[in-house]
């Protein structure tokens, strides 16, 4: 099922949209069955139109956001790969295990220069979604990962990662074969990776499923898309027992583009066409093109070393800590028993 059929999926907050654009065909068909062009009132229309989708997507609300994101037609990774790279040629497999078809990765050349590709796989039609395992990657995935961004690393390839996972697969079986051990031995292996690495959230990214593959150099959202520790729905049935919450939770959870960048989670965001990536695939792809050749035409450049210091460094700046002899070092004893002082956070 292609990106066109499923396409037709309407948001609540479109339907004043669709409404105005449902008119502005009946005009251009009226205008098209009499051989006249259309009249004024159809062009003021159009302007109308574009004005109220500025003006509702300028000012979409955390849980709309993440509504966006998880549109059925919205490109999915292979859907960026290909546009990116037509020569792209797909690996497969962890060596140990088998081959996770919710993790796909594999090499192709972006304006000359060969990138090792990798990234979390949906589905469309209800037989592909199970054949994705909803996006949802087993470890043998992110061993699989592991191994093509070594692959990429003998080479001296640049890794690009794309990140679209509601999470890792919580089930028995993944807890088994060591879920928990492949993503903390991927977040070790690509902060001391000796390539240039970029990570772009171009849908959901939630908890360890999306890290597994979102340690970088540099690390971008699309506009629509979010990024957090736990989605919406799961926050609001652990804090309410009900996802009838999930709108509050989602505000809460400052998951957005702005919501990361401004809190130095990300370091850019990606501009969407008008309406989401799935309004204009060939523009969101292209933006995301742009990003990639200008980060890697400034990474390709930088010593491994430094690489390295910097990608650690960028980590270590998401969370301040103190180490000290004595516990009376870090929280000193002021006035009376009991009263602590904290330690002065870093600027």
């Amino acid at each position: 099922m292609g990106l066109l059929m499923t396409n037709n999926h309407i948001f609540d907050f479109e339907r004043p949209i669709i409404e105005l654009e449902r008119r502005l065909e009946e005009m251009k068909s009226i205008a098209s069955e009499n051989g006249v062009e259309m009249d004024q009132a159809g062009v003021e229309l159009e302007k109308r139109i574009f004005d109220l989708k500025k003006n509702i997507y300028s000012n979409l609300s955390r849980w709309q956001r993440v509504q966006v994101s998880r549109h059925p037609a919205r490109p999915y990774s292979l859907d960026y790969i290909h546009a990116l790279a037509p020569d792209f040629i797909e690996l497969f497999g962890d060596r140990n295990y088998k081959d996770d078809k919710a993790m796909i990765g594999g090499m192709g050349t972006l304006d000359g220069q060969t990138v090792m590709f990798i990234g979390q796989q949906k589905g469309r039609s209800t037989k592909d979604r199970q054949y994705r395992n909803f996006g949802m990657p087993n470890p043998e995935g992110y061993r699989k990962a592991l191994r093509l961004m070594k692959l990429a690393e003998k080479f001296e390839i640049p890794v690009v990662t794309l990140i679209d996972t509601p999470g890792a697969y919580p089930g028995l079986e993944a807890e088994e074969r060591g879920q928990g051990e492949a993503i903390a031995r991927n977040l070790m292996e690509m902060a001391r990776l000796k390539t240039p690495i970029i990570c772009i959230i171009i849908g959901e990214g939630a908890s360890g499923g999306a890290l597994g593959i979102g340690v970088g150099d540099k690390v971008f959202q699309l506009e629509n898309t979010w990024y957090s520790v736990i989605s919406p729905e799961s926050c609001s049935s652990i804090l309410w027992r009900s996802w009838e919450n999930k709108e509050q939770a989602a505000e809460a959870l400052k998951l957005t583009a702005e919501d990361n960048l401004r809190l130095g989670i990300i370091d850019g965001i990606v501009e969407e066409p008008l309406g989401g990536a799935h309004k204009l695939p060939t523009d969101a792809f292209q933006a995301v093109k742009q990003v990639i050749h200008k980060e890697l035409a400034i990474l390709n450049e930088i010593p491994y070393e430094n690489l390295l210091r910097n990608r650690i460094d960028k980590f270590n700046r998401m969370g301040v800590y103190a180490e000290a002899d004595s516990l009376a070092a870090i929280f000193g004893a002021q006035g009376g028993e009991g009263e602590l002082t904290p330690v002065p956070t870093p600027s």
